[in-house]
């Protein structure tokens, strides 16, 4: 099996499809390893990270789209909060990706109410900069093969935590959200890299499926809303 024929990846044509003529002109990532883009390799699908594919797809359809990832690897959300959210406003982002939480569940220390508080804060300053964020579900990391098996419980129930708090806050705040921890794949060992922490190429090529088809959702349902709020349209 390759990315072209993986059930679970983007079909030919797929992309254009769910962005055409998407709004966007400048994205902004902010987060940690996730984004940085840390997966290894896997022939047969593209070595092209998960968000600098989501970049690379939006500039297939706008191709004077500016680009800022900075994510940093083995960042907690108040390390991103801190360090990356003046930059992202700097850059003026009407299209954020921010992903964190990861590194602060993977401990026992583990504080869910002070992440979420830091992710929130993230999301409602770049909203408030008019910027469309999107937000994520990661996959459960606790099912890699390079986890000791008397850890695999304790980090299964944070991870669990954390991505239904982050869905939770997805769907209050209005952001587009990618949840990947329920995802058929999420259990499959063979999506992880061998340092146990991190997907490989074919994790980061059926998240960005996933991605573009939140996104896709996102703008059907406002050009929907559009059509609705025409005056005289039946």
């Amino acid at each position: 099996m390759n990315e072209a024929t993986d059930p679970y990846c983007l079909r030919p044509g797929e992309s254009l499809e769910l962005l055409a003529d998407h709004p966007w002109r400048r994205f902004v990532v902010l987060g940690d390893s996730v984004v940085q883009g840390l997966c290894e390799p896997v022939d047969g699908y593209s070595e092209l990270q998960w968000a600098d594919r989501i970049a690379a797809e939006l500039r297939a359809v706008r191709p004077d789209l500016a680009y800022l990832n900075l994510g940093v690897s083995g960042l907690r959300t108040r390390e991103i909060l801190a360090t990356q959210l003046e930059p992202a406003l700097a850059f003026g982002a009407d299209l954020a990706l921010v992903v964190g939480g990861g590194n602060d569940a993977f401990p026992a220390t583990y504080d869910a109410d002070r992440v979420d508080r830091e992710l929130t804060l993230m999301i409602t300053t770049l909203q408030g900069a008019g910027a469309e964020v999107m937000t994520l579900g990661m996959f459960d990391i606790s099912y890699s093969p390079a986890v000791a098996d008397w850890l695999r419980p304790g980090l299964r129930q944070r991870m669990r935590t954390l991505s239904d708090r982050t869905a939770a806050m997805a769907d209050q705040l209005g952001t587009i959200h990618v949840q990947l921890t329920d995802h058929p794949l999420s259990t499959d060992p063979s999506l992880y890299s061998s340092d146990g922490r991190h997907g490989n190429a074919r994790s980061d090529a059926v998240a960005t499926a996933e991605t573009l088809r939140a996104i896709g959702r996102r703008l059907k349902a406002s050009a929907a809303d559009r059509s609705s709020a025409r005056p005289g349209q039946r």
